[in-house]
């Protein structure tokens, strides 16, 4: 996903982002293609193709995007803060939106209007989050890890992860966003200026900022749990 470059410049500040992110935010039950579950958006493929006018090469392409893009757009709702409990109801919006506006969507676009959509998506859902101060998901995340081959290594997944949410969390979204897109997807800087509808130098540019926030950030939480660790020792 990350040639051996990138992947030894994110280890660089002292903490890897490649194996920090990869194993928290894989979508389950999801297969090696990336295809949807079975049945994981069949309430909006139907609703879809019961729509007026639709036809059945429409009814096939939104298909056909939901199998080619719902790993992605999990993936990018999760590291743009949906919680776990919460990441498959936003994924369904967002692809009930898509299904509606599909017959505007130009062929070959659909990944870039998804993830255009996915971010407003994302944006509304943590503020709500913020309204409403629910407690972080470390009971979804245990839920999802029924294969976990002890409690040990359950915990230190759970630590993973809410050391990743608060770092992701801290930083600015236009930085986040482009730092998701590039650890996480791999997706080439051009490709994310056409997502994002930005220059690849102002990627480039953001993507450094990016990674410079995240090192700063974890470094800083972790500084400060080390502290609280060391008082709170008999």
């Amino acid at each position: 996903m990350i040639d051996r470059v990138e992947c030894a410049h994110t280890q660089a500040g002292g903490v890897n982002e490649t194996a920090l992110m990869l194993p928290q935010l894989h979508p389950p039950g999801l297969d090696s293609a990336g295809d949807a579950p079975p049945g994981a958006l069949s309430e909006v493929t139907s609703a879809r193709a019961r729509t007026e006018g639709a036809t059945p090469d429409a009814a096939t392409r939104f298909r056909n995007v939901v199998d080619a893009e719902f790993a992605f757009i999990w993936r990018a709702l999760r590291g743009l803060g949906i919680p776990a409990h919460s990441v498959d109801d936003a994924a369904q919006h967002v692809f009930w939106i898509a299904a509606q506006k599909l017959d505007s969507i130009a062929v070959g676009s659909e990944r870039a209007f998804l993830f255009s959509t996915a971010l407003g998506v994302s944006a509304n859902a943590r503020r709500a989050l913020q309204r409403s101060r629910e407690v972080p998901d470390e009971d979804a995340l245990g839920a999802q890890l029924d294969g976990a081959p002890d409690a040990e290594t359950l915990l230190a997944m759970k630590e993973e992860r809410a050391l990743l949410d608060r770092v992701l969390g801290e930083m600015p979204d236009d930085l986040r966003t482009v730092f998701v897109l590039f650890v996480l997807e791999g997706t080439p800087t051009p490709e994310i200026a056409e997502l994002l509808g930005v220059p690849s130098g102002t990627v480039a540019s953001r993507l450094r900022r990016a990674r410079e926030a995240f090192h700063g950030i974890a470094r800083r939480i972790q500084a400060l749990q080390a502290s609280s660790g060391k008082r709170g020792a008999p």
